[in-house]
């Protein structure tokens, strides 16, 4: 997903490219960054909260990229295709939080 945040992002004007550019990535970024320290942690406590953590980024990257859509930065496809990946990824990583 994070890869395809970038290749569209790419796409978006040019002045946005320190807003809403500079926060799809991070968001973005964020959910595996947090998975993986969280599992590096060793710590089930640790791990649980980087989890929710990711889970954070997850609706933060959903809701910025509704505001592309909206904007018109952002194609249909594109946005219904990353909108079901962020969906997937939600529900992997509440089941994962519901294992702990």
């Amino acid at each position: 997903m994070t890869k395809k945040i970038y290749l569209i992002t790419k796409t978006f004007p040019k002045e946005e490219i320190y807003g809403l550019t500079d926060q799809l990535k991070r968001s973005s970024i964020s959910i595996s960054s947090n998975i993986s320290e969280g599992y590096g942690r060793n710590s089930r406590a640790d791990y649980k909260r980087f989890l929710s953590i990711a889970l954070g980024s997850v609706y933060e990257l959903q809701t910025q990229l509704v505001i592309s859509k909206e904007l018109n930065f952002i194609r249909e496809s594109d946005f219904i295709e990353l909108v079901s990946l962020s969906v997937e990824i939600d529900r992997m990583l509440y089941a994962m939080l519901k294992k702990l």
